[in-house]
């Protein structure tokens, strides 16, 4: 089965790390400086790589540094689908002084309708070649409606996609409120309480978000909530899981191994069992400090998710 991630606001991370705290107002001197390309659609796609599935990728991209992109795209084997804009992609500033890290996220490019439309024509073109898995991952750009999720679902759900859906604000709540909605999604608590209009407090008020988006046609709903875990929702039932972690380091990127290990599972016509063990297993590698391995691991990662603790939860 094809699996497609979608970027539409990638990004260049940047990290800067100071020898001393960082001082406003005043010159302050780096002692490294690192360049990445990221986006979570992106994010994404790597991790998949590394555990030795590959994939599409598409999205908009600035051709003035196109680069740094084309070489990731390169390394991991990835099928290069992304529309060329021009500009720049935006680089998001990472300042780290000892254990605080400040974020300055520059501004990206600006998607006018012409782009949007060859970026719609190749997405749709590569759900036609066979069984598909498309995710939608992450912020919009400039010139996006908030919208854009949900039409791109409506549209590749009538060809027949699956689609995975992880982003945030209106974008999310447009595409949940949508008649078709993704089949699967990986809202973390709080943005899934803002598309109720609620607090999500207690593991009833979680039911009852998921019983509501599971009625109207979602098959597989993935809710984050940090060190407490992840609960994921099918007809199937409910699973709560949690892995204990070693040594806890940067949180950087569980959400999206969390869901690149949903869309492994998912590619091997996996229950929700083995999606909520695999899902946990990749975030849990990620950040675990003492996991020395990698998802090329297999051996490594299967250990994990066999060791993922499962607690049923009536529906």
């Amino acid at each position: 089965m094809r699996i497609v991630t979608v970027t539409l606001n990638p990004a260049i991370d940047m990290t800067v790390g100071l020898a001393e705290p960082l001082a406003r107002g005043s010159v302050n001197l780096a002692e490294s400086v690192t360049e990445t390309p990221g986006g979570k659609g992106i994010n994404v796609a790597s991790f998949l790589a590394d555990w030795g599935l590959g994939s599409s990728v598409t999205g908009l991209i600035g051709a003035d540094n196109v680069g740094i992109f084309e070489g990731l795209f390169r390394e991991k084997g990835l099928d290069d689908r992304f529309v060329r804009v021009p500009g720049k992609t935006r680089t998001n500033v990472k300042i780290v002084d000892g254990d605080e890290t400040t974020d300055v996220n520059l501004p990206g490019l600006r998607a006018d309708a012409p782009v949007l439309r060859s970026l719609e024509t190749i997405l749709l073109d590569l759900a036609k070649e066979g069984p598909c898995i498309v995710s939608l991952s992450g912020s919009l750009p400039k010139g996006c409606g908030t919208d854009i999720y949900a039409n791109l679902t409506q549209k590749l759900r009538d060809i027949g996609a699956q689609v995975m859906l992880d982003t945030s604000g209106e974008a999310l709540k447009t595409a949940l409120d949508a008649p078709v909605k993704p089949l699967c999604a990986k809202p973390n608590r709080s943005e899934l309480a803002a598309w109720t209009g609620r607090t999500i407090e207690t593991e009833e008020d979680l039911i009852r978000a998921a019983k509501a988006l599971l009625t109207g046609g979602m098959a597989l709903l993935a809710v984050s909530m940090g060190g407490d875990g992840a609960i994921f929702f099918s007809k199937e039932g409910a699973l709560h899981a949690k892995k204990r972690l070693n040594r806890l380091s940067s949180t950087v990127g569980a959400g999206d191994s969390m869901v690149a290990g949903i869309l492994a599972a998912q590619s091997e016509g996996g229950d929700l069992e083995r999606a909520a063990r695999l899902g946990t297993a990749f975030a849990a590698a990620r950040v675990d400090a003492d996991f020395e391995g990698s998802l090329r691991d297999h051996g490594a990662i299967e250990a994990i998710a066999s060791s993922v603790e499962l607690k049923s939860i009536g529906l």
